[in-house]
């Protein structure tokens, strides 16, 4: 969905890949919410000083060419706007207990993600983490509300979709691939589900026993 230009508060929309599967197997779609995004938008062109006062301060920006909806799901909706409550000074950050994951296949330890927000938030519709390389192990969320009505991100390109696993929780824990013949390294991302903010570490596990002193979970 976009505007089709500055001037006119004129929608239009179209069905992307996933939008034209629904309709394909269920026959119509029932659209209960929409996201917004300002993914076209360049905020360094935002100028506090122009020259011609304040009116002008945000008119290299009014003036960037509008995009027209993608079919391609996986091209937009990538900086998505948020509510977030009264008060709130600042974009909140994502934060996790480690800054990346380095293991064996054979280790049997606890490895437990728990994200956290400053200021506080995802609190109740929690997190959603995506493992790039599902061969890596198995990356599992826990401790989310029942009543919490999550969708999956359809960020994703066909080629991570196909290799990529997806889990939501307030915290998460990770099971090593113990099959593993060669070593993976791939990325762990960990999306606030209310803020959209996010934040990504390497997550690495060889197929050879490592020294304890070289695991970092």
């Amino acid at each position: 969905m976009a505007y089709l230009n500055n001037e006119t508060i004129t929608v239009t929309a179209v069905l992307t890949k996933k939008g034209r599967e629904l309709l394909a197997t269920q026959g119509g779609l029932n659209i209960t919410s929409f996201a917004l995004s300002d993914d076209e938008i360049d905020y360094d062109l935002y100028q506090p000083n122009h020259p011609r006062g304040s009116a002008f301060y945000d008119i290299a920006i009014r003036n960037i060419p509008v995009l027209e909806p993608f079919t391609d799901e996986t091209q937009v909706l990538k900086y998505k706007l948020v509510t977030l409550p009264s008060g709130v000074t600042r974009i909140p950050t994502i934060s996790l207990g480690q800054s990346s994951i380095l293991l064996d296949k054979n280790y049997t330890g606890e490895v437990i993600i728990i994200p956290a927000t400053n200021p506080v938030s995802n609190t109740t519709l929690g997190y959603t983490a995506v493992l790039s390389n599902k061969n890596v192990g198995t990356i599992i969320g826990e401790d989310l509300p029942a009543n919490a009505n999550v969708t999956i991100p359809t960020f994703l390109g066909d080629v991570q979709s196909t290799t990529a696993q997806v889990a939501v929780g307030l915290r998460f824990r990770f099971i090593p691939n113990s099959s593993l013949t060669t070593n993976i390294t791939t990325r762990l991302t960990v999306i606030g589900n209310e803020t959209g903010g996010s934040v990504s570490i390497p997550v690495s596990v060889f197929a050879t026993p490592l020294p304890e002193s070289a695991l970092a979970v």
